[in-house]
């Protein structure tokens, strides 16, 4: 058999059945402490297998599960729902604690949260108690946002026709689609009939949704980011949210998105430095040039290090500091200039953790030496997130952003 018709039976049978996780009992967290505590246990436990995941593009299902039983999936959900509504600095340092141990376990629940910002902003209030109440249940939202072939995330070509009952009936192609594969509901961008931009909230299992689990990137390689297939989706109108009310008034929704993106990014350079810094220690590196024969004494590894450390200090500072206007600026009555003055603070620190989480995850080997190159090792594995994890939301527009809103204030 040749390898083609091998990958036409495998796609054939994932496109067979679709059927939502199982819904298992969950614990409600009640404070930002008792998340950050959360946060760092389930760290511990995701990262006992990584390495052997990512070499072997393990899923890691009973780690989300694990996640999901922790409550960890519900702590933004606003008091008035029943969840503890976290604070953006809790949820910046909850990111970037679980992204050292796994981005990809990072990355896959980012986009559930970044879904649930715009449900608070856009939603009624009868749709908001629905998936609230159904996170706070176990319940995991994926993302079906962007498409291949499109000039950006902008571009959108799935449709959700209005049905004489009132339903939609949603077609088209999603690709980047992370978190889709292990959601119980899967958040859909589609155009209405009258071309405005809708987004739709589909049960796993509905009939004519499928999955497929055909993402390949070389970093971030399980997080399942692939394609979601829609063939005429029956959708309720109480599952369907009108995202295009996000740009009819200021809001903090794409910032709080950023920010978990920038958070990644800096549990992607905490792993990084952290290895390097054991590799060295641990297992030595010797110069030649130099003639030393102990890393502890290698001026030039001393001083590198050094700067690793500093930069991730102050992209650690940036984000914190982002997470903390996006907390002063919710407090208050929202208009433009706060949301400028919160979107540009969350860029401040996005472009700052994804140039450490490059520089680390490629000075890890400049100062580890030879010996790190090892397969069984796997620390290539960092460079390969971090790389593919930034440019799915490349910087170099937020550099110019930033710099044109203290140039100009715009």
């Amino acid at each position: 058999m040749h390898l083609s018709e091998v990958n036409v039976t495998t796609l054939s049978e994932h496109l067979l059945v679709d059927s939502a996780p199982a819904i298992l009992p969950v614990h409600v967290i009640a404070s930002d402490a008792e998340a950050l505590q959360a946060a760092r246990d389930f760290a511990v436990y995701a990262s006992l297998d990584a390495v052997g995941r990512d070499r072997e593009r393990r899923l890691p299902w009973a780690e989300i599960e694990h996640f999901t039983a922790s409550g960890l999936g519900g702590i933004t959900t606003p008091l008035a729902y029943g969840g503890a509504e976290v604070s953006h600095v809790t949820l910046a340092e909850v990111f970037k604690i679980i992204s050292q141990a796994d981005p990809a376990l990072g990355q896959i629940p980012q986009n559930h949260f970044g879904v649930l910002s715009v449900v608070r902003h856009v939603a009624e209030p009868a749709q908001q108690q629905q998936l609230f109440q159904s996170i706070l249940k176990g319940c995991r939202i994926g993302n079906g946002g962007a498409e291949r072939g499109t000039r950006n995330t902008l571009d959108i070509r799935t449709v959700a026709h209005r049905e004489a009952d009132g339903s939609y009936r949603i077609k088209g192609e999603k690709f980047y689609s992370t978190g889709a594969l292990f959601a119980h509901w899967v958040s859909i961008k589609a155009l209405d009939d009258d071309g405005k931009t809708v987004m739709a909230f589909i049960e796993r299992g509905t009939q004519g949704l499928r999955i497929v689990d055909d993402w390949s990137g070389f970093g971030q390689r399980t997080t399942a980011s692939g394609t979601v297939l829609l063939d005429d989706v029956s959708v309720p109108a109480k599952q369907v949210v009108p995202f295009y009310r996000l740009d009819q008034s200021a809001n903090i929704q794409g910032s709080v998105s950023q920010l978990i993106q920038a958070a990644i990014d800096a549990g992607i350079a905490h792993a990084a430095v952290a290895e390097a810094i054991t590799f060295v220690r641990d297992r030595g590196w010797s110069s030649r040039d130099a003639h030393v024969e102990q890393t502890l004494t290698e001026a030039r590894i001393m001083v590198e290090i050094a700067k690793l450390q500093i930069e991730l200090l102050a992209a650690d500072a940036l984000l914190e500091r982002a997470a903390r206007t996006l907390d002063e600026v919710a407090r208050q009555p929202l208009d433009d200039a706060a949301a400028a003055r919160a979107s540009v603070a969350v860029a401040e620190a996005k472009v700052i953790t994804t140039e450490i989480s490059l520089l680390a995850s490629e000075k890890l080997f400049e100062l580890a030496g030879h010996g790190a190159t090892r397969t069984e090792l796997n620390l290539d594995r960092h460079w390969r997130n971090a790389r593919t994890h930034t440019v799915h939301d490349p910087v170099r527009w937020q550099v110019h952003a930033v710099g044109n809103y203290h140039l100009n204030g715009a």
